[in-house]
Parts: C-alpha cells; structure tokens; sequence
C-alpha cells in the first residue's frame, strides 16, 4: 500500500488542498466582515436572520479549516478586524445598502460558495477534507434555498426572461 493508503488524517496534503483551504477561510474573513456591515444596513427581520446564519456558516467553517492548516502547520491569512454595530437610522440614506441588494449579495455568495466547495471536494485526495467539504456544501445548498425562498417571498427576486412556449394555434 502507498502514501496515501492509511489514515486520512495523517496522509500529508497536497498543495491544491493547501491552497483552497487557504483561500477559502481568506474569502471567508472577507465576507464575515462584509456581513457584520449588511447586517447593520438591513432593515428586513427575516434577511436579518439569513444574515445571522451566514455569519454562524462562515465561522463554523473557518474554525474547521483553520483547524487542518494549523495542525499542518500552514500559516493562517489576515482577517479584517470584527465590524460594530451600528443603527440603521445612523447610516444615510444614499450610503445605505438596500435589502434587495443585500438579499442578492448574498444569493451570489452562496452561488459562489457552491462551486468552490465542489471545486475543493473534486481535487482532494484526503478523504476527511472532501468529506468536510461536502458539509459545507450541503449547509450552503440549504442557505442558498432558504435565500430562494425569501427573495421569492419578498418580490425580491430578478429572474432572467422566462421561455413561454407559444400556444396551440389551432
């Protein structure tokens, strides 16, 4: 049996994990900064909530990654310090994000975050560094239908043009 027949855990990661990892939990330090700020320009409840959820995803995330780099000893990147709170009533009027356009900050994200993880699943000869990412690609596929459902819900959602098929004209 070779190198990679034992233990996931203790075979070495190949530089395509390494770097994935590294560069998700750098997106992910991005985005939990950029969320801590929507969340203060939001004034929906229900986005508020997805916002909080996001938020718990992307730190769940970060602390397992983290996790694997450190233990492989892989130097962590720089995060952004947390951002306050804020009153909503604080921020002006044109500086101000709306919750549309948050809603679909977030859609895209959650797009993004999909393809990445598959993208990381498919390069990985670790079998517990797939299958972590299989997680988070199930937590992300649940987020982005509870996104759907909202930006549904809220008239939201900007659909590219719709096919009709043409009537029967007979």
């Amino acid at each position: 049996m070779g190198i990679l027949s034992k233990n996931p855990k203790d075979e070495p990661l190949h530089y395509g994990e390494i770097f994935a990892m590294w560069s998700h939990t750098l997106t992910n330090n991005g985005l939990i900064a950029a969320y801590q700020t929507l969340y203060n320009h939001t004034g929906d409840v229900d986005l508020a909530k997805l916002i909080e959820e996001a938020l718990a995803g992307l730190e769940e995330e970060n602390k397992q990654v983290k996790s694997v780099l450190k233990i492989n000893g892989v130097g962590l990147p720089p995060a952004p310090p947390e951002r306050p709170n804020a009153r909503i009533e604080d921020i002006p009027v044109g500086a101000k994000y709306m919750d549309p356009e948050i809603s679909a900050i977030l859609s895209s994200n959650v797009a993004s975050g999909l393809i990445s993880c598959s993208t990381t699943i498919a390069l990985c000869t670790r079998e517990d560094i797939a299958f972590m990412y299989g997680q988070f690609h199930m937590a992300k596929a649940q987020l982005g239908g509870k996104m759907l459902r909202l930006n549904k819900a809220k008239g939201w959602l900007a659909p590219p043009p719709l096919h009709v098929s043409p009537t029967d004209k007979s």
